[in-house]
């Protein structure tokens, strides 16, 4: 583990984002909350800030953090078709909340596929990055669109 004993706390935010590709009929059926296992977008929401919190836990060396902030939208896009997620994360601490950013949208992306994937197989996860973050001797990065 990297040692942050001599860094200064700062306010440190992180953006990722993802998505779930679909048939528009596993769409449909997100949207009407007609899914077996229920409410598909308010689950993966709740998976998302579940795992942003304990990412420490999943990947090997990460701090521990007092997250202060988790929001994880996950937004219908029928062009795709499917869920477009993002997570935003934030703390005021030592180290970055990257990987806890990354993991929220991970999780989420991976909780909308376990809810619907008796209907359909095919459904891919894609694209997950980091969009932004700022705070901490780096600065601020966004990516280029």
């Amino acid at each position: 583990m990297v040692d942050v004993s001599a860094k200064p706390a700062t306010e440190r935010v992180a953006v990722a984002e993802g998505r779930v590709v679909m048939t528009a009929e596993t769409l449909d059926l997100v949207l009407k909350g007609n899914a077996k296992k229920g409410d598909v977008l308010g689950a993966a929401r709740i998976a998302g800030i579940m795992a942003a919190k304990r990412t420490h836990e999943l990947i090997p060396l990460c701090h521990p953090l007092a997250i202060t902030k988790v929001e994880v939208d996950l937004t219908p896009n029928a062009k795709l078709p499917g869920i477009d997620v993002r997570a935003h994360v934030k703390v005021s601490g030592k180290t970055g909340v990257e990987m806890e950013a990354l993991t929220a949208v991970s999780v989420a992306c991976l909780t909308v596929y376990d809810m619907t994937k008796a209907i359909d197989r095919g459904m891919r996860i894609e694209n997950i990055r980091l969009i932004e973050k700022s705070g901490g001797r780096s600065g601020h990065y966004r990516a280029k669109e």
